[in-house]
C-alpha cells in the first residue's frame, strides 16, 4: 500500500530524514515513533503531499506522490495534530465544505458525509457549530474530514492529545475500527496507546529507522530474555527436579516462599524464548501446585528509550569526532 525508499530530506546543512525505507501493507495499523526532532511529522507531511523530498520515493497504492500527486493523494486522508477546523461552521457545513475540496462528485457527497458522521458517531452533532463542541468531539471532526471519500490511508498525527481518559478510549476505539477497512498510520508520544492500538511498529531517530516490526515480536526480540516469577507449594528439590524438564531456562533462582510450604522461584529463559507452557506442564506433571506464576518482559517505553538513547550516544559521539 505505502512504499518509502531511500527517502531523505534536508534543511540546508541539517537532515530531517535519512535515507528512510518503509513498507506498509493494506489493513495494518502502524505506529509512528520517534523522539522530538526525529523526522515523523516530516515524513508524514511527505506522504500526504504537503511537502517535497531532497531525494528518494514515496509511492502510495502504486502512485508516486511527486510524479502523479493528485492521484496518490485522493488514497489518503490527514488528521493533523492541530486540526483545521473552521469553528463558525457547524459539523454538516464544515464536512460539506471538506468533501468539496477532496472532489467528491456531488450526487455522492451527501451518502460520504452521513457515512464519515456515523462512523465517527457525530450524527447528533450535525447542526452544532464546530465552536461550541468539546476537544473530543472537535478531535472527531477532524477525523470524519480525514476519513471522507473512504482513502485507502488515513494518517493520524497525535490523535489524542489533550484529551481526557474517556476521551482518548473512545478515540482509540474509532481507530480500531478504521483499520479493519483501511491502512493507518498513528503518530503519539503514548506508547501505551500505540501497544493497543498497533499491528505494526516503526521507531525513528535522527531522521532513520532503528527499529521496525509487529509490537510484540519487538518486545520478545529487545528483551535479553523472558523473566518468570513463580510462587510453587513445593519443596525446593522438588520444584528442581520438576525444572529439569524445561529446557529454554538458561538460569533459576531460588528462595522460600513466603506462605508456608511454598517456594518462589525466578527463571531466566534463552534468548525469544517463551517458556510458559513448558513451566506450567512441567510442574503440572510433578502434581505441584503453581499459585501464581508472572512473566516479566520490557515494555514498549523500555524499548524506545533503549533504542533511541543508543542512537543518540552515537550521533553524540560523531559531533564530538567531527569537531
Amino acid at each position: 500500500m505505502i512504499e518509502i525508499d531511500h527517502l531523505v530530506k534536508k534543511y540546508g546543512d541539517h537532515t530531517a530524514v535519512d535515507d528512510l525505507n518503509l513498507h506498509m501493507e493494506a489493513g495494518k495499523i502502524y505506529g509512528f515513533l520517534g523522539p522530538n526532532g526525529a523526522g515523523k511529522s516530516t515524513t508524514m507531511n511527505i506522504i500526504t503531499g504537503y511537502l517535497g523530498a531532497t531525494s528518494g520515493s514515496v509511492k502510495i497504492n502504486g502512485y508516486d506522490i511527486f510524479e502523479q500527486p493528485k492521484e496518490a493523494k485522493k488514497c489518503v486522508g490527514y488528521l493533523p495534530e492541530l486540526p483545521p477546523l473552521y469553528t463558525d461552521m457547524t459539523v454538516k457545513e464544515y464536512l460539506d465544505f471538506a468533501a468539496e475540496l477532496k472532489n467528491i462528485e456531488k450526487k455522492e457527497r451527501k451518502n460520504a458525509v452521513e457515512e464519515a458522521m456515523e462512523l465517527t458517531k457525530l450524527t447528533d452533532m450535525k447542526n452544532r457549530l464546530i465552536k461550541n463542541l468539546s476537544k473530543g468531539y472537535r478531535q472527531r471532526v477532524g477525523l470524519a474530514q480525514a476519513v471522507l471519500g473512504y482513502p485507502e490511508v488515513i494518517i493520524l498525527d497525535e490523535p489524542t492529545v489533550g484529551l481526557d481518559p474517556k476521551q482518548m478510549i473512545e478515540i482509540r476505539e474509532l481507530i480500531k475500527s478504521l483499520g479493519e477497512k483501511h491502512t493507518v498510520i498513528l503518530s503519539s508520544h503514548i506508547l501505551s496507546e500505540v501497544s493497543a492500538v498497533c499491528d505494526h511498529i516503526f521507531i525513528i531517530s535522527h531522521g532513520k529507522l532503528v527499529a521496525s516490526d509487529a509490537t510484540e515480536n519487538l518486545k520478545l526480540r529487545m528483551s535479553n530474555g523472558q523473566k518468570i516469577e513463580l510462587v510453587v507449594k513445593a519443596t525446593q528439590e522438588e520444584a528442581k527436579e520438576a525444572l529439569k524438564q524445561v529446557s529454554d531456562a538458561e538460569s533459576e533462582v531460588f528462595e522460600n516462599g513466603t506462605e508456608e510450604n511454598t517456594i518462589h522461584i525466578l527463571l531466566n529463559a534463552k534468548k525469544d524464548k517463551d517458556l510458559r507452557e513448558q513451566v506450567f506442564f512441567a510442574f503440572a506433571e510433578a502434581k505441584l501446585p503453581i499459585l501464581s506464576m508472572k512473566a516479566d518482559e520490557k515494555s514498549l517505553e523500555d524499548i524506545f528509550l533503549e533504542l533511541t538513547e543508543n542512537d543518540n550516544s552515537k550521533e553524540d559521539r560523531k559531533e564530538k569526532e567531527a569537531c
